[in-house]
Parts: C-alpha cells; sequence; structure tokens
C-alpha cells in the first residue's frame, strides 16, 4: 500500500462522516462491491482510509470482496433466488456497514462511536430494504429483463458510490440523502402496489370458489 502522504484524499472528520454515510447507503445494496472499492482504492494510493480502516487495503480481504462480489453477481440476477439471497444478506451487509462505521469513528468517545455505528446500520438497513421491496415488486414479472438491469444499476450503484464518497463525500452524502428520500417513497409504492394485487388475487380465488360451489 501506498503510504498516506501519498494519497490524492486524507479524509478530515467531517469528511469522514460523509464518506460513511455514503459507503453505508453502498454496502446496503452490495457490501462486497464496496468493501472492494474501497480497499482497492486505499491500495493504489489514491485515498488514504481512516488508520482504523487500513484492514480494508489487505489482499486478504479485497480478494474474498471481489470474489463474494463475483458470486453475487450472478446470484443476484436469477429471478425468485435473488429474494433468498437477499433476504439472508440482511445479516451481512448491515451488520457489516454498522461495523465498517463503528472501526472508522474509533477516534471519537464510546457513546458517539455507537451513535455512528447506529447511523451506519440504519442508512444500510433503508438501501437494503429498499432493495428488497423493488425486487419483490419486479420478480413475479415473467421476463428477466427486468431484474437483471435491476441489479446491474444496484452494482454500478454501490461501487459509483463508493469512489464518489472517497472523491467528494459532501457531494456524495447528498446524493445519499436524495437516495433515502426515493427509498421511503418507492417503499410507500410497491406497498400499495402489493397491497392491490393481493386484493386481486383474494378477489380471484374467491370467485373460483363461488363458482366451484
Amino acid at each position: 500500500m501506498f503510504p498516506a502522504s501519498h494519497a490524492d484524499v486524507i479524509f478530515n472528520s467531517d469528511q469522514t462522516a460523509a464518506m460513511l454515510a455514503a459507503t453505508s447507503f453502498a454496502a446496503g445494496l452490495n457490501v462486497y462491491a464496496t468493501v472492494g472499492t474501497l480497499g482497492l482504492l486505499a491500495r493504489a494510493g489514491v485515498i488514504a482510509l481512516p488508520p482504523s480502516l487500513d484492514i480494508l487495503s489487505s489482499w486478504w480481504i479485497i480478494g474474498v470482496a471481489l470474489a463474494m462480489f463475483g458470486l453475487e453477481f450472478f446470484a443476484d440476477k436469477v429471478p425468485a433466488f435473488d429474494l433468498i439471497w437477499n433476504a439472508l444478506h440482511t445479516f451481512i451487509r448491515i451488520p457489516v456497514a454498522a461495523l465498517l462505521a463503528y472501526v472508522a469513528s474509533s477516534h471519537l468517545s464510546p457513546g458517539l462511536q455507537l451513535a455512528s455505528a447506529a447511523a451506519g446500520g440504519l442508512i444500510a438497513f433503508a438501501a437494503h430494504g429498499g432493495k428488497i421491496a423493488l425486487r419483490t415488486a419486479v420478480t413475479p414479472s415473467p421476463e428477466p429483463i427486468s431484474n437483471m438491469a435491476l441489479s446491474l444499476g444496484e452494482d454500478a450503484t454501490a461501487i459509483g458510490l463508493t469512489w464518489i464518497a472517497t472523491q467528494h463525500p459532501y457531494v456524495a452524502a447528498a446524493v445519499v440523502a436524495v437516495l433515502l428520500i426515493a427509498v421511503v417513497v418507492v417503499m410507500r409504492w410497491v406497498i400499495r402496489a402489493l397491497r392491490r394485487l393481493f386484493t386481486r388475487a383474494r378477489a380471484a380465488w374467491q370467485n373460483e370458489a363461488s363458482l366451484a360451489k
């Protein structure tokens, strides 16, 4: 790894907070892409991560992250199976985002460190929840193109947002604020759409039951 003095970007406390907000959202979409991107950027000397996060530049961490990203790249694009995969990753994306925020804020008081971890976990949970809600609405579609397009978009957003967070953390944090609002809107829309779907399905089942009598 290049020495920190050779890195193009070195973060102060406010920039670190903004970066963590953005990377937490990215981790909620694809934690492996986020960790791998951070590790590669740090390894190349493009950025100097907080000292407590230097472990991300380890080739072991980068290798595992990239291998898992490759696995998720294909698993996340299979209709129906992607819902199982994403449901299981509720127990990975959110804790990892919280852990990254906790470790990165090790210079703060214990209370603020816990608050940082909680904020990172909540942001990742919002991104992860919005992803699952949207996938739940799209997966029943008989064609696979929409599901694959969503997955590719999520991968690109996770990588792109992580890169922007390391170069322009305040811009990335502003983007995340907009995305969080979009997640709330999308989740409300998805919930309403699912309610209408279940209502129609129940009505159709009741009609078939009455005709069968």
